[in-house]
């Protein structure tokens, strides 16, 4: 994990994944519903991600912005993508905190630009930090309760 961390040219921070990173704009839900030929999203507080879902097949990012830290709105409009098989980049944007992106990296954020820079030592802690999830989740991580009961 760790040659991924701080390795991108721009804003993202950290990126779990091997693919070429978009280099074009975004554009808003309105928008993009609109459109015949935009590949990436961004999608606020108070935005239906569902709205997208007819569009996977043509999208290559979603941006997802926590523009505070405490509107989780942005973990489900994760799993709603995932879990309806998007497998494009999936990017958290604004108030990432390292207390929470362990947790957005399980509702299918594989790409984080925050804010304000994170120490990477803090990061790495905190993907290490729960060895074993409670919850089944978009990650494949199987819960504790699933390996106890196979």
């Amino acid at each position: 994990m760790a040659k991924e961390l701080g390795v991108s040219p721009d804003a993202v921070q950290f990126r779990f994944r091997d693919d070429e990173m978009v280099d074009h704009g975004m554009v808003t839900v309105d928008s993009f519903v609109e459109q015949s030929n935009a590949s990436a999203v961004r999608i606020e507080p108070g935005d239906d991600a569902r709205e997208l879902l007819p569009f996977l097949d043509r999208l290559a990012l979603v941006e997802v912005n926590f523009p505070v830290f405490g509107d989780g709105r942005g973990y489900s409009a994760a799993r709603i993508l995932r879990e309806a098989g998007y497998t494009g980049e999936l990017r958290a944007v604004g108030e990432v905190l390292v207390d929470q992106i362990a947790y957005m990296r399980r509702c299918g954020f594989d790409a984080f630009a925050p804010d304000s820079k994170l120490n990477e030592a803090d990061v790495e802690a905190a993907f290490a930090r729960f060895p074993e999830v409670y919850q089944k989740t978009v990650d494949g991580a199987a819960p504790i309760w699933k390996l106890r009961h196979g």
